[in-house]
């Protein structure tokens, strides 16, 4: 018999497991909840401080107070650790490597030795927030209580996608407290829970899917390169971020099938296959001069010019090791190429995204670049288009909202048009579907991918929304069969055509 033990996250306990553990059990699988210390119930001493420590401590409890009977039973100890909880159920499994049979990471981040739970916040604001309460305490890693969210503040904690009124109703009376120390204290390891197998339960509402995962991996992404492991499998929940709540049989359905090994495996980056940036554009199109200047490539076209632009802006966040760089990848140097052989000048150039609070610096790099190509005596400085892709898209916010008059055209492919839930980017300027109305008549065209992430898709169709109701002058290509990147996912006809259709359109606007 698998026996599970289930640790919840900040400011919740043992009661959100209710309905789970009652399927699970109906199974025929055991069942512990953990209450975690100051959370799920008071410290024996109630003067005492309460830290990570503490909670790996109640984890290590339940291990061990199931582990000869699991063992004589030919039972397997499954320790699901869902956001916040997954910090205690690593810190414990390290010290019991060998009475543990999988880990299940629920919608959580992946803790790293020597880095704190505070670190996972997905709220940049709500991190600073903590940060100051802990500087107020004299720096100590014991530093009092963080209230819990009110009703309408979970958002900042994770995607509440799924969650009926009484659901959230219920979540919002029954939280409690969370002791600050658990936050602040570093998770401590010597490396025995990484010989521990593990599943991830992606919910799809709340962060990337397995898809999404396997870009980052292919990418280069280093912290994600162990996600490859044979022994790491992943499922989708399609939710947000409290699926014991949302969609408790589907989760419990996942656990049971988690428990016996099933799941998607990711497929490493040395495994003798072309990862899916780096292969051929799906148009086949001649090569064209290339000019190198720091971090920006021109494209030319034939003649002294001068030639409209355009600027074709890379997703990410990219890491900063990976190689080649983006301005080379197939997708963009494809479409540079395309444009030089139209007559107009194409631009890739590489930015510092290279994680979401980059968004800042990585703007300043693309105006950067674009003034300097602007001041090119080849190019009309008049005549500028700006094309964005995937993880770049949030940058558009900066173009939307005081559309310059030489810039004629911005483009989107397959773009994420709002801060996702995880981010914590919600108040920062980099919201597209927030600018938009201020873009006026500027030129918008849209390529949206028909098989795009669910995370990705709403911002999109948010972004359509605004656009119908301030009446943008936005043209939306579809490719119905296309996934995130299909000029080198899907060359099949329907997407070339959808290329050309959206190059047709911006050299349109930027001829014209």
């Amino acid at each position: 018999m698998t026996v599970f033990i289930l640790v919840a996250g900040a400011f919740t306990g043992p009661h959100v497991w209710r309905d789970t553990a009652a399927r699970l059990t109906a199974q025929g699988a055991g069942v512990h909840t953990v209450a975690l210390t100051g959370v799920g119930r008071p410290p024996a001493d109630r003067g005492a401080d309460v830290d990570l420590e503490t909670h790996i401590a109640d984890v290590l409890a339940v291990i061990d107070s199931v582990t000869d009977a699991a063992a004589e039973s030919g039972g397997e100890i499954v320790l699901v650790g869902h956001d916040y909880g997954i910090h205690p159920v690593l810190g414990a499994a390290d010290r019991r490597a060998r009475s543990i049979a999988r880990i299940v990471y629920l919608d959580s981040g992946m803790p790293q030795d020597g880095v704190p739970a505070l670190a996972a916040v997905p709220d940049q604001l709500l991190r600073e927030e903590m940060a100051e309460r802990a500087a107020g305490s004299g720096g100590e890693a014991t530093a009092g209580e963080l209230p819990p969210p009110a009703r309408e503040a979970w958002p900042r904690w994770g995607s509440t996608e799924g969650l009926s009124e009484a659901a959230l109703d219920g979540l919002t009376a029954l939280a409690a407290p969370q002791p600050l120390g658990t936050l602040l204290q570093p998770l401590r390891l010597t490396g025995a829970v990484a010989e521990v197998p593990a599943t991830g339960v992606l919910c799809t509402a709340n962060g990337p899917g397995v898809e999404m995962l396997q870009i980052m991996v292919d990418v280069g992404t280093p912290a994600l390169a162990a996600l490859a492991d044979a022994r790491v499998t992943f499922f989708e929940l399609p939710t947000g971020h409290w699926p014991m709540l949302s969609c408790p049989d589907a989760l419990a359905g996942t656990l049971i099938e988690a428990a016996s090994g099933g799941g998607h495996l990711l497929t490493p980056v040395d495994a003798g296959r072309t990862p899916a940036h780096l292969r051929p554009f799906l148009l086949d199109v001649p090569e064209r001069p290339r000019e190198r200047t720091g971090n920006t490539d021109l494209y030319l076209p034939d003649g002294p010019g001068p030639h409209p632009a355009v600027v074709f802006v890379h997703g990410g966040p990219v890491p900063a090791e990976a190689r080649p760089t983006p301005r080379d990848w197939p997708t963009l140097t494809g479409y540079a190429r395309q444009v030089a052989g139209q007559g107009v000048v194409g631009v890739t150039l590489d930015h510092r995204l290279h994680a979401v609070t980059d968004y800042e610096r990585a703007a300043a790099d693309v105006a950067d670049a674009v003034e300097r190509v602007r001041a090119d005596p080849r190019v009309d400085a008049d005549r500028v288009a700006l094309w964005f892709f995937s993880g770049g898209g949030p940058i558009t916010a900066e173009w939307l909202k005081d559309p310059p008059v030489w810039l004629r055209c911005l483009a989107a492919n397959y773009p994420i048009l709002a801060p996702l839930p995880g981010w914590g980017l919600t108040g920062s300027r980099f919201h597209p579907v927030r600018a938009l109305s201020h873009a006026g008549d500027l030129p918008v065209v849209l390529v949206r991918a028909g098989r795009e992430s669910a995370e990705i898709a709403a911002t999109v169709e948010e972004f359509v929304a605004e656009a119908a109701r301030c009446g943008a002058n936005l043209e939306i290509i579809d490719v119905p069969e296309g996934r995130h990147g299909f000029e080198t996912l899907d060359p099949a006809d329907g997407a070339r055509e959808a290329v050309h259709r959206a190059v047709g359109a911006v050299l349109a606007r930027l001829k014209g």
